[in-house]
């Protein structure tokens, strides 16, 4: 099974760990690296239209016959089904939290005012600027190498106090040293899928891939990113969503943010997963029509409706 990947250190690590899975059930597995245009460009990821600009090489690969399986950060890929496509399975979530990397061990409330943080989301954005407006956030690029070396390069023009990376990633890398604080999911709720990898395959060919397939962080994550998609959000939008299942019940919340974090809306629901036939749709149906009708749509870039 040959399977596609970004050649990003992240991507790599991510996707070893899917074939080392796969090999365990018997596949014979071979790597393929893929130059997306979010590899090349040096634009804004909100510019170049999200981070499905990552996906998008991707699935133009496995569609032509270039390789039979394709990897990605499930919270780098668009909502919308893509013809032709499938994702076979999800494996296992890994922590979903973000975490906070930062100079001399500071913590989020012990960041001097004024301090530089670095991020390129939007949602990280809003949320650090809703927490601490006192601070300078700084839009950045780059893997996380390049991310954490401006905060040891001190001296640099560019240099940050800090960055705010996703746990799940730094802990694929073996680079969980460089966190000084993770921050909480119910305070710091994170992208729809994070911590989640997706394993996408032609339609038709699921099976080849569905061993690896965890139910429990399907019905979670599936839930989050109806929320995106009911809301006609994409990665642009400062939206976070999380749920978990627990003693039978799944819990869903989703929180949306002003752009510069003055304000925000959370809406969160729980039922019973035996109660409805897709709970996770349900529920993600409640707490989006609770958000827009609480006026997310003119709170943050939305094109969501009732």
């Amino acid at each position: 099974m040959r399977i596609g990947t970004r050649g990003s250190a992240l991507a790599l690590a991510q996707t070893g760990t899917v074939a080392a899975a796969l090999e365990k059930t018997g596949a014979t597995v071979e790597l393929v690296t893929i130059t997306t245009e979010g590899d090349t460009s040096k634009a804004s990821l909100a510019s170049l239209g999200g981070t499905g600009v990552f996906a998008s090489a991707l699935r133009e690969a496995l569609l032509d016959g270039r390789c039979d399986a394709i990897v990605h950060s499930l919270k780098d890929l668009p909502t919308a089904p893509f013809p032709g496509l499938a994702i076979g399975a999800i494996p296992k979530r890994e922590d979903a939290r973000d975490a906070l990397c930062a100079r001399d061990g500071l913590t989020m409330d012990t960041l001097p005012e004024g301090a530089r943080v670095g991020t390129g989301s939007p949602r990280r954005r809003a949320q650090l600027l809703a927490r601490r407006p006192d601070l300078t956030v700084v839009d950045i690029r780059g893997n996380v190498d390049t991310r954490l070396g401006r905060i040891a390069d001190a001296a640099a023009d560019d240099s940050l106090d800090a960055v705010i990376l996703a746990a799940a990633g730094l802990s694929r890398l073996g680079r969980l040293d460089a966190v000084t604080e993770f921050l909480g999911i119910d305070g710091w709720p994170t992208a729809p899928g994070q911590g989640a990898v997706a394993i996408e395959v032609r339609a038709g060919e699921e099976k080849s891939v569905s061993a690896l397939d965890h139910k429990p962080t399907r019905t979670a994550v599936e839930a989050e990113r109806e929320v995106l998609a009911l809301l006609e959000a994409g990665c642009a939008a400062p939206i976070g969503a999380h749920a978990f299942a627990e003693d039978g019940l799944l819990f869903l919340s989703g929180r949306v943010y002003a752009l510069d974090g003055s304000s925000r809306l959370t809406s969160s629901h729980a039922l019973y997963l035996s109660d409805v036939k897709n709970p996770g749709s349900e529920l993600a149906v409640r707490v989006s029509r609770e958000l827009l009708d609480a006026g997310a749509a003119q709170l943050a870039p939305l094109g969501g409706t009732r």
